[in-house]
């Protein structure tokens, strides 16, 4: 009896130490089995704006002191409008400006505006918002937990298992950062759905000019204005879904030595921070670089020595200074640029959404039987955004269509 319940006792111990050791070939097959077939692609783009409109030329009328100053700034931005969350009528109800005050404001309708933007991109889609398996939310604008993440998800009736990742201060590189993350979840995630979405208010960087400020200072009064833009990324896409842009590859590159040429922060005043005057010429003198970097191996496929005027553009465009350097730079064509410049003049710089509102745009270009055909016959892109660090972010693109 002893050497029976010995020989029990032993079997249990073999059969336990076997069920939990899972030998190495099955790690790597379960690892297989986990990475999508294709590379990641735009399935679908949706856009939104607060309905507050305000002409760049009335725009210096809210900041009476420095008036001429800030009229030239404002004039030399490229802008024609921007939209705002904050109106006359909210500013007089908040006439104290706290930041308690206007972080209570982004709060509510942050979630709100990045909803518009997320159920559109949803209904171009035409799956269910519960099929959304990861959701990345960026933005410049709150300071919460929870914050418009959670909110997403009973506003678009997203599932509750959703697996959430928030991006906070990445300035105007956060919408490629964004997408970024969403291409390495969805080729590492079979079968996963990602829903990308940037929001920005500038209610927490808006305030009056002192006597302190400078040309820097006041930049961002004069570029910023509020959107937000969404995006659903996936892979190995079914017979229902219609990709977009294929997501290549991607690349991050930090300039040395440039942490002071832009910069964020959230102090008791709200969103501040400074635009140097030298950084578009500071950006066109790296971008041939970065670009190098992100093609690497890839050079091969699009054809070896790149010609960039080959390609098609989706540029953050931070200003048209901005634009207008990088042009010279890769001595790209009139026109390349277009999608960027034309929503810098419809819409200003809306931070790390408008990436987003340009791809867009880039797709309706292309989609246009009555505008130009040249950009439907360039399959390869490249995406680009710039922020803080100086960081510029940079994702080459495939047209899927």
């Amino acid at each position: 009896q002893p050497l029976a319940l010995f020989a029990l006792f032993f079997t249990r111990k073999v059969t336990m130490a076997s069920s939990s050791s899972i030998p190495a070939t099955t790690v790597r097959e379960i690892r297989v089995a986990q990475r999508a077939g294709r590379p990641a692609a735009v399935l679908a783009i949706g856009t939104a704006n607060p309905p507050h409109c305000v002409p760049q030329d009335d725009y210096p009328d809210y900041l009476t002191d420095l008036k001429p100053t800030f009229a030239k700034l404002c004039g030399m931005t490229g802008i024609g409008r921007r939209f705002f969350h904050h109106t006359d009528e909210l500013l007089a109800t908040h006439s104290d400006l706290s930041l308690d005050a206007w972080l209570d404001v982004v709060a509510t309708a942050a979630p709100e505006l990045a909803a518009s933007a997320a159920a559109n991109a949803i209904t171009e889609w035409g799956r269910p918002a519960g099929d959304i398996t990861h959701l990345v939310v960026s933005t410049n604008a709150g300071s919460h937990a929870p914050g418009t993440d959670v909110r997403l998800v009973s506003l678009l009736g997203l599932r509750h298992a959703v697996l959430r990742t928030v991006l906070q201060l990445n300035g105007c590189a956060s919408g490629c950062a964004a997408l970024r993350l969403a291409k390495v979840l969805a080729e590492n995630n079979r079968g996963a759905r990602v829903l990308v979405a940037c929001v920005e208010l500038t209610v927490t960087a808006f305030r009056a000019p002192h006597e302190a400020d400078t040309f820097d200072t006041l930049i961002p009064q004069g570029l910023f204005g509020d959107g937000a833009g969404a995006v659903i990324v996936g892979a190995d896409p079914d017979v229902h879904e219609r990709p977009l842009f294929e997501m290549v590859s991607a690349s991050q590159y930090v300039i040395p030595d440039t942490e002071h040429m832009l910069t964020m922060q959230l102090g008791s005043g709200g969103i501040g921070g400074t635009i140097a005057t030298g950084l578009p010429r500071l950006a066109a003198g790296i971008v041939e670089r970065c670009l190098l970097d992100a093609f690497g191996n890839h050079l091969a496929v699009v054809g070896g020595v790149v010609e960039w005027n080959n390609l098609f553009w989706a540029v953050h465009p931070g200003s048209s200074a901005m634009l207008d350097h990088i042009v010279g730079a890769l001595h790209l064509a009139p026109g390349k640029l277009d999608a960027s410049r034309t929503v810098l003049r419809e819409y200003g710089n809306m931070l790390g959404a408008t990436v987003i509102f340009v791809l867009d745009e880039v797709r309706r270009q292309r989609e246009d039987p009555e505008g130009e055909r040249a950009a439907a016959d360039e399959d390869w892109g490249v995406m680009m955004g710039f922020g803080p660090g100086f960081t510029v972010e940079t994702m080459l693109l495939h047209a899927a269509t």
